[in-house]
């Protein structure tokens, strides 16, 4: 029933405690609360925000709500009114005041009611004290379901953080994208630019080859032209003339003529411009491209690991990222490889040169499923710890002293992981196993790690 105010009494009720506002504050984003409910919200979250919308507060004693407190307190007097016989709720049997509460039956009665054959037999409350009994048990029902919504409360936080994040990693993941592929093509326009410079450059000294020929041709083929119009003019002259001069002549029409031949390799070499051309761009792309066998995945990255933007290196920072708490992220300053294996053999080399704590290895795609139930004795690694660092534990081979690089070589066909030292080329170790599911490339570290790029071979085969 509504009060003279024409305000229900969830309005006068404070959204801690439940009940009719004491002494309520007013907080800077609006709401009123209790000043001792918010006082033990306080202190319980060890932080100054609203219980109701979570928005911190500026403010050590937040101002007393003046109009919220007459208004609750002219509420509880025409409360009180009623109650003391003002216009209450009465008995629709007998016409009197419900002043009693059956526990048997569960409903207000009146004095009448008591004492009627219906009742008899049963235990009563005064109606206050049986409404005190009913909101404390209300208040251990709503127990739960605040824990319940703050639950709710916090994986919506996730999830919020996760959208955000998910807009973040597509435009960074764009970014990458074209400056890869403005490398890439800036790449090919230069070789491409390259190979007409050479086809131009091979069109421009055969043609200067041929116009050099043809002009040596011409001189030769005009010395043989005087030489004919001279002997023709002799054979034209007298017989005594002819016979005068024919010793002359004959001397220089028995001198060796040259014999004119065509130019070999004059033609532009087609076949060295355009045989398998983009075959051997790709070939000397390799020369440009950077490998590696394996890469980080970001989503599993613990918040203090920065990771760089081709995944290969990994860097321990003492701040947190503001990283969504997704399930596949790890803890203790681990990641995880992007793919994992379940057969075959795989070959990766990682940098740990300078590093006072790191682990390498490989663990089983179950055990970082759900970091809850992680267990060490499922991550086959080598590490290093220097001083001031923790304990080992788990399935590890310890190095008294850290590497340049350390060798991972994982054989899922003959069921063994193993460790060396490629500078020094030494074996380290190697655990055998029979192992029945996914592995996957795991990493630790407090400092800096890196996974070192292998060389691209390509095989010319012949079928």
């Amino acid at each position: 029933m509504a009060s003279k105010t024409s305000l229900p009494e969830e309005d006068f009720t404070c959204p801690v405690c439940y009940d009719i506002f004491k002494d309520p504050v007013l907080l800077l984003c609006s709401h009123s609360i209790c000043k001792e409910c918010l006082q033990k919200f306080w202190e319980q979250k060890k932080c100054k925000e609203c219980p109701v919308c979570r928005r911190q507060s500026p403010m050590d004693d937040p101002p007393l709500n003046l109009s919220l407190k007459n208004l609750c307190e002219a509420f509880l007097k025409e409360k009180n009114e009623r109650a003391a016989g003002g216009s209450e709720v009465l008995c629709s049997l007998h016409g009197e005041r419900l002043k009693l509460f059956c526990l048997e039956d569960k409903q207000p009665i009146c004095v009448v009611c008591q004492a009627s054959r219906k009742h008899s037999g049963h235990q009563f409350l005064p109606i206050d004290e049986a409404a005190g009994d009913y909101k404390e048990q209300l208040k251990e029902a709503l127990k739960p379901l605040q824990a319940k919504l703050k639950d709710f409360e916090k994986v919506k936080h996730t999830c919020d953080l996760t959208a955000n994040h998910i807009k973040g990693q597509a435009q960074q993941s764009e970014r990458r994208i074209k400056e890869e592929f403005k490398k890439l093509h800036q790449f090919l326009n230069d070789e491409e630019e390259a190979r007409i410079r050479a086809l131009k450059e091979e069109e421009r000294q055969k043609s200067l080859m041929m116009k050099e020929k043809i002009e040596e041709m011409n001189k030769q083929m005009s010395s043989l032209r005087d030489k004919i119009t001279a002997i023709e003019k002799q054979m034209r002259a007298e017989d005594i003339i002819l016979l005068q001069n024919f010793k002359t002549t004959s001397e220089s029409f028995q001198c060796p003529l040259p014999t004119p031949k065509t130019v070999s390799g004059a033609l532009i070499d087609v076949a060295k411009h355009l045989g398998n051309l983009s075959f051997r761009v790709w070939e000397k792309m390799k020369d440009v491209v950077q490998y590696t066998p394996v890469v980080f995945d970001p989503n599993t990255a613990h918040p203090s690991l920065i990771i760089s933007e081709d995944l290969t290196r990994l860097e321990y920072k003492r701040v947190d990222q503001t990283l969504p708490n997704n399930p596949e992220r790890l803890d203790s300053c681990c990641v995880l490889g992007s793919e994992g294996f379940t057969s075959g053999s795989h070959l990766w080399d990682v940098k740990v040169e300078g590093n006072a704590c790191w682990d390498v290895g490989v663990t089983t795609e179950s055990n970082v499923r759900n970091w809850s139930s992680f267990s060490w004795d499922r991550v086959w690694r080598v590490g290093y710890k220097g001083s001031g660092f923790g304990h080992f534990g788990g399935a590890i081979h310890k190095l008294k002293q850290s590497l340049h690089t350390i060798r991972v070589h994982l054989d899922l066909d003959k069921g063994q992981v193993s460790f060396s030292d490629p500078i020094q080329n030494t074996h380290i170790h190697t655990f055998k196993h029979t192992f029945t599911e996914e592995l996957i490339p795991f990493f630790c570290t407090w400092n800096l790690l890196s996974i070192v790029p292998v060389k691209t071979v390509i095989d010319h085969c012949t079928a």
